[in-house]
């Protein structure tokens, strides 16, 4: 129905531009954990997370860890939105098409 179709156009619109806006805060989360990185530390100790009750565990290690799963969870979402979008754009709809296009440029404008 053409209501079924708009609401599919406008859906689609939106996950476009929540697509956009998890990138955007993934790249903005990238730029804090690269600042809060401590620049003494090793990679091996970079790869461990960080203890509870470790008395050598420095804050900074602590917040770049939290980071890093914050970043990691935003990545995930980021690709299952990308993947729903081009599940919809595959049905080769062009509405849809154009939806999912707006939405993107919509996304990255704001």
């Amino acid at each position: 129905s053409p209501a079924g179709m708009v609401l599919s156009v406008l859906v689609i619109l939106l996950l476009s531009v929540l697509y956009e806006a998890v990138k955007m805060g993934k790249a903005v989360l990238l730029q804090r954990a690269l600042l809060a990185l401590p620049r003494s530390l090793s990679q091996e100790a970079l790869s461990e997370p960080p203890e509870e009750d470790s008395r050598d565990s420095s804050p900074a290690q602590s917040r770049w860890f939290w980071f890093h799963v914050a970043q990691t969870l935003f990545h995930v979402l980021q690709v299952v939105l990308g993947y729903m979008v081009m599940l919809a754009v595959m049905s080769y709809n062009g509405w849809i098409f154009l939806g999912a296009i707006a939405g993107s440029t919509l996304g990255y404008f704001l």
